[in-house]
């Protein structure tokens, strides 16, 4: 049963990326008071861990409302997140990322940040939501389903503490050392990412599951 709350804390943290939102909580708000990025970096967090947790419990349901099987979920939530890893390994916008150069360039010029970019999609994005649903998926009963929504609370801290910290952690970090996160983050994403597919496909009716 516990063993399932560090697979899910190690996925979420490659998925969510908490150095990754920090740059860009201090990108958006460097010339903002410590009161105003506080109110932020909570608004932020409580959006994200809402979306993501509706994600969990309703993810499930969702797929069996449209007719798609869990393996089949799998596979292509695999192929997803195999896609966010090459990002983080490249360094290089594709089409899968999570927030594009203009919607950075609106972001910057909007007054309310916490929801859009910083929420949705930088912490509640296409490979958070995915590695939920199908976290959960992997999930037996509500005992382990319950690490697993564990994890997902305390990531979301991480992610908010990184945020209030993020001039001290990028201080520490710099870019080179941000890189190096990043990339490493992509490796563990990349493995999670094709164990996700070998199950979906062992678990598929086509290959005898």
């Amino acid at each position: 049963m516990f063993h399932i709350f560090p697979t899910a804390l190690a996925t979420l943290f490659v998925a969510i990326g908490p150095v990754e939102v920090a740059s860009m909580f201090l990108a958006l708000t460097a010339n903002d008071s410590p009161r105003h990025r506080r109110a932020l970096a909570v608004l932020a967090a409580s959006v994200a861990l809402t979306v993501l947790v509706a994600f969990a419990l309703g993810g499930v349901q969702l797929l069996t409302l449209i007719g798609v099987g869990l393996p089949a979920f799998r596979t292509a939530g695999g192929v997803l997140l195999l896609l966010v890893a090459a990002d983080l390994l490249l360094g290089q916008r594709t089409a899968i990322s999570t927030i594009t150069t203009s919607e950075e360039e609106a972001a910057k010029g909007h007054q309310d940040i916490a929801v859009f970019p910083l929420a949705i999609p930088l912490t509640a994005g296409p490979g958070s939501m995915t590695a939920m649903v199908l976290l959960m998926g992997k999930a037996h009963g509500w005992a382990e389903q319950g690490w697993v929504l564990a994890a997902l609370v305390v990531m979301v801290g991480l992610t908010f503490l990184s945020m209030l910290l993020s001039d001290r952690l990028m201080k520490v970090l710099g870019m080179t050392g941000a890189n190096v996160i990043a990339r490493v983050s992509g490796i563990l994403l990349a493995a999670l990412a094709m164990q996700f597919i070998f199950d979906g496909l062992t678990a598929s009716k086509v290959f005898g599951g």
